[in-house]
């Protein structure tokens, strides 16, 4: 993936100029189309660090949608923006995998130290420290295995599971934290490193989303379990690789 290529996704050719003029001054690479069909033929084309993506596009498009459809075949980080400080269309985005959500008009500054903080994570997530370079290359529980190097997550059976970012990033604290409860504060710190105020509905649905996917029974959990009025608490069994 190139480490300096940013896409934006927007309808109005003014903010896309703006955008192109700002980002190229700080060192990005940026290319800008204005609907799903370009960026799906962009992405096919290029890896790209990051993507902007504008929530309402022309031809009744919708960023969320387009969104959803992206996260079936990448994990590439994704910044929707939206003309509506809505709480709900905020938490949705979130919860359907976005990395972070800036409502128009942003402040340019803002939107790079926005995005600044989405590339950090994504790289000391790929990259492990050195400390933890040696003993987690990667991570087994009951039969799971992560592999951080890689970001994947591998079933029991052998077969590969796909997580988005969020999901992964959330499994990864759960499993470092293995029997230690966990707020849903401090999930959103550790998952997003930002100080944003956490919304409670789109960490517990991204819960719902990750235990539909490693839980033997989803709406009777074993591995990540509810502890009332203070979080989560993860109780897999962790074994060496």
């Amino acid at each position: 993936m190139e480490s300096d290529r940013i896409l934006v996704v927007d309808d109005d050719a003014r903010i896309r100029q703006m955008l192109i003029r700002y980002f190229e001054d700080n060192g990005y690479r940026v290319h800008a189309v204005s609907n799903g069909s370009a960026m799906r033929a962009e992405l096919a084309k290029a890896p790209y660090a990051a993507v902007f993506l504008d929530l309402v596009l022309p031809n009744g498009e919708n960023g969320l949608e387009l969104l959803r459809e992206l996260r079936n075949t990448s994990d590439v980080p994704v910044l929707m923006l939206t003309g509506q400080d809505d709480v709900t269309d905020k938490v949705v985005g979130l919860e359907v995998g976005a990395d972070d959500y800036i409502a128009k008009p942003f402040h340019l500054r803002e939107l790079l130290a926005r995005l600044r903080t989405v590339l950090r994570r994504r790289a000391s997530t790929t990259l492990p420290s050195r400390a933890f370079a040696h003993e987690e290359e990667s991570l087994v529980f009951d039969g799971w295995r992560l592999d951080l190097a890689r970001r994947r997550l591998t079933a029991p059976s052998g077969g590969d599971v796909p997580l988005t970012t969020g999901e992964f990033d959330m499994l990864l604290v759960f499993v470092r934290n293995a029997g230690r409860v966990l707020s849903r504060e401090t999930l959103m710190d550790q998952t997003r490193n930002r100080n944003l105020e956490a919304f409670d509905r789109a960490i517990d649905a991204q819960i719902v989303r990750l235990r539909k996917k490693i839980e033997v029974d989803p709406k009777a959990p074993a591995l990540i379990q509810s502890v009332r009025g203070v979080g989560y608490v993860f109780t897999g069994q962790l074994s060496r690789p």
